[in-house]
C-alpha cells in the first residue's frame, strides 16, 4: 500500500464517514472502492450520450431502403459488371 494525502471539501468529509460508518468499513477502504467503481464507469456512456446515440441509430435505420435480398444482389452484381467495363447500361432507382 502506498500512503498519500488529499484535501476535501466538509461535505465530501461528512459524506465518506457517513459511508465507512453505514457500511462499517475503514474510511480509506470506502475510498478505494469508491475509486474502483468511478474507474469502471469512466469509459461508458451515459445515459444521455446512449439515449443520443440510439436515437442516430433509429434515423438511419429509417433510411436503409426496403427491397428484396435478390434485388439488392442484382444490383451488386450490376455494379461489378459495369466497374470491369465502361459503366453502367442503365439509371440507378
Amino acid at each position: 500500500m502506498v500512503k498519500m494525502t488529499f484535501t476535501f471539501d466538509e461535505q465530501t468529509v461528512d459524506t465518506l464517514r457517513r459511508a465507512a460508518a453505514q457500511l462499517k468499513k475503514p474510511q480509506s477502504v470506502v475510498v478505494r472502492e469508491a475509486i474502483q467503481d468511478y474507474a469502471n464507469r469512466a469509459g461508458r456512456l451515459s445515459e444521455e450520450e446512449r439515449q443520443r446515440m440510439l436515437e442516430t441509430f433509429d434515423r438511419m435505420l429509417a433510411r436503409i431502403p426496403a427491397g428484396s435480398q435478390s434485388k439488392a444482389d442484382a444490383e451488386i452484381a450490376e455494379i461489378r459488371s459495369a466497374r470491369r467495363t465502361s459503366g453502367r447500361r442503365t439509371r440507378v432507382e
